[in-house]
């Protein structure tokens, strides 16, 4: 898969392509389903795939206020594309300029212009251009006019129910990370690499391994069991804490993984952490040693997690 990051970086319109669009806020099965319909149009018609994508998602540059917490961050949607095996994938930088374009120019300077689109697979909820006034309506009833064929993925239905980004979220905020793992068709995971801390942990007996989350707000927050993927290609368990820590006074948001039976410097690995199961919320105690106290507590927990079926 190729990165193209504006259209700037695009050096020469594409020859022919299948395209879709939209936010892909974690890569559900939803999106999957789209995905692998553009690409049975694309190889009955020898052409690329292009995903395109938004950064920010556009609520967020409208309402950032009111904008849902993300289900990922940029480098998981990159890497979640990237599996679904992709030739192309655009992102657009969504400013006032794009905010303002109308469907009619959406369609000719990227679509047609740039990615000479003959296919164009999207869901059947996708809006676009100034006021959302581009949808499969106005595509379909122009597409002849603009030279590509149009299709419209239904809605996928779990349990009777639509799989979108936004029961996820709520799947995740309840901690029903079984019925998110299904929604997703994988578990819900985080990845980055691993940074160095403050060592607190390691003072209070619990040496972690600490990933710098970025200034997204993230729907995950408090203490969960985990897996840890990328060292030494073995399945860790582990407890995770992710937020602000509060009992230390922290800004910024941080994910730090204590890994049951480990001990080694593992700085520089880049590492995907799943979660399976919340203990509990973040928490601010009134000293280390309180905190300390719980952290045991919460190994204790994702023990009995991990141990649950022996």
């Amino acid at each position: 898969m190729k990165l193209i990051r504006g259209l700037y970086n695009l050096r020469q319109p594409l020859p022919a392509s299948a395209v879709t669009i939209g936010n892909f806020d974690g890569v559900h099965r939803g999106h999957q389903l789209v995905i692998g319909q553009l690409q049975r149009v694309a190889a009955e018609a020898a052409l690329p795939t292009v995903v395109i994508i938004f950064e920010p998602q556009p609520i967020e540059y409208f309402a950032p206020g009111k904008a849902p917490k993300r289900l990922a961050r940029f480098r998981e949607k990159i890497a979640h594309l990237k599996a679904q095996r992709i030739n192309f994938l655009l992102c657009l930088h969504f400013d006032q300029d794009l905010a303002t374009q109308s469907a009619e120019q959406f369609v000719q300077t990227i679509l047609l212009d740039s990615l000479n689109t003959r296919h164009l697979v999207i869901g059947d909820d996708f809006h676009f251009g100034r006021n959302r006034q581009g949808n499969f309506a106005f595509l379909q009833q122009n597409s002849a006019r603009f030279g590509f064929t149009v299709d419209a993925t239904e809605t996928l239905m779990v349990d009777g129910e639509r799989v979108s980004s936004t029961r996820i979220r709520d799947c995740i905020e309840q901690g029903d990370f079984e019925q998110a793992r299904e929604l997703l068709g994988r578990p819900y995971s985080l990845s980055g690499r691993v940074a160095h801390g403050q060592k607190l942990g390691r003072r209070l007996g619990y040496p972690t391994i600490n990933i710098k989350m970025g200034d997204k707000t993230l729907i995950v927050k408090g203490i969960f069991a985990v897996h840890v993927k990328g060292i030494d290609n073995r399945l860790l368990e582990g407890v995770a804490s992710i937020g602000t820590r509060p009992t230390v006074a922290g800004v910024d948001t941080i994910l730090e993984v204590y890994i049951l039976d480990f001990d080694r410097d593992v700085y520089g690995y880049s590492v995907e952490v799943e979660f399976l199961h919340k203990i509990r919320d973040e928490q601010k105690f009134d000293s280390l040693q309180e905190l300390s106290v719980n952290i045991g507590r919460d190994t204790e927990n994702a023990i009995a997690y991990f141990r649950r079926d022996e």
